[in-house]
């Protein structure tokens, strides 16, 4: 069992204050978004044998377990995140596992250099991920249905949203949430910065269900995202829910604390609210439109006291364990590898003290027992 020392990612979006309250360190001032705890080449986790990549990488079954190998291969399936939004991420959705195959399959046969900053697809894998709250998270999760879509819009009163309204109102629902979609991405730049403008102070006269908008407005003032995340699901998650987000969902994180995890994967198609690229086709190749209910997930308790966030994919299994004073110490020993990261009290993992923000990876078939008086997350995958 190796205690990790992980990198912090200074995204502008990210919160200066609550990864630092979560570890008890003073701020540096400058935003932190996400800690990365795992074996992603971009920030692998140190361990006192070196970086996790490298430790996995000298010897990939005894990590990882033969399971684990034989059905994703000589790498760690998943990352797990902390991650605090000051401000809302990018609208995005991430492909299926085919999609990936197919769209990073065509770029490296086209050419187009891996650090392009039009390129879609930096690797040939699927991206579903799973966001846990640590404390109230607002997020967008997957399309309203179109009449509400359309009441949103219509109570703006701004008439150059009233094609879009009307679209809403008159089509079957697929096709009125693609044609949609498609009309504000492709607009004119200059007329669609003058919609969100006028729709931004609609929504911040208006208020309530149209609040959360104008501060996306704020963050992104003129961008088409504004008037496409009205198409979305608001969701306030409290703490201990979740949600899952599969391929194909358009999403967006706008603020709170979480933990996240994923599959190994950086493939990201955004459909606004960023400086980065959109790929209008190939985002509309993507995405799925169907008007679906966000599902918060609560988590399921075994008989043995883990929490249980159940997901329909292999590649990470996400549980927590809330530890009480003077319990009987629990065995978390498994067939898979392990990351158990500490986000309250004081948890004893093996010889390791962990407080919060504290971690460890637990090779496969280590022994783990853990006790103490706090909350423990345990990332692993199912094979």
């Amino acid at each position: 069992m190796d205690r990790l020392e992980n990198t912090i990612r200074p995204y502008a979006w990210g919160s200066t204050t609550a990864i630092p309250r979560l570890r008890g360190v003073e701020p540096t001032g400058e935003p932190q978004a996400e800690m990365w705890l795992g074996a992603h080449p971009g920030a692998p986790s140190r361990t006192p044998r070196g970086p996790l990549t490298e430790v996995i990488e000298k010897a990939p079954e005894r990590e990882l377990g033969p399971r684990t190998v034989a059905k994703f291969g000589p790498r760690l399936p998943f990352l797990l995140k902390i991650l605090a939004a000051d401000a809302p991420l990018s609208l995005q959705v991430h492909p299926d596992l085919e999609q990936a195959r197919q769209g990073y399959e065509d770029e490296e046969r086209r050419g187009i250099p891996a650090d392009a900053p039009h390129r879609n697809y930096k690797d040939a894998n699927h991206k579903p991920e799973l966001i846990c709250a640590l404390t109230e998270f607002d997020g967008l999760c997957g399309f309203r249905r179109p009449e509400e879509a359309a009441a949103l819009l219509a109570a703006l009163g701004v008439d150059s949203l009233k094609p879009y309204v009307d679209l809403l109102r008159a089509h079957p629902e697929e096709a009125a949430l693609r044609e949609v979609l498609t009309a504000v991405l492709s607009a004119d730049p200059e007329e669609m910065a003058r919609t969100v403008a006028e729709a931004a102070d609609a929504c911040e006269r208006l208020g309530g269900a149209h609040a959360p908008y104008a501060g996306i407005a704020h963050h992104y003032p003129g961008d088409p995202g504004v008037i496409a995340a009205m198409l979305l699901n608001h969701v306030r998650l409290q703490p201990g829910e979740a949600l899952f987000l599969g391929a194909g969902v358009p999403h967006a994180y706008l603020d709170g604390l979480g933990v996240e995890i994923m599959a190994n994967s950086d493939n990201v198609l955004r459909c606004g609210l960023t400086p980065k690229h959109v790929d209008v086709p190939e985002l509309l190749r993507i995405v799925r439109f169907e008007a679906s209910d966000p599902g918060v997930l609560r988590p399921e308790a075994t008989p043995d006291g883990e929490e249980v966030y159940e997901t329909p994919i292999d590649e990470f299994r996400l549980s927590r364990h809330v530890l009480a004073e003077g319990a009987d110490a629990r065995d978390l020993t498994r067939g898979t590898p392990q990351i158990l990261l500490c986000t309250a009290g004081s948890v004893r993992a093996g010889e390791h003290e962990l407080a919060p923000g504290d971690s460890v990876f637990v090779p496969a078939g280590e022994r783990a027992e853990v006790s103490g008086t706090g909350t423990l997350f345990r990332a692993t995958v199912l094979a």
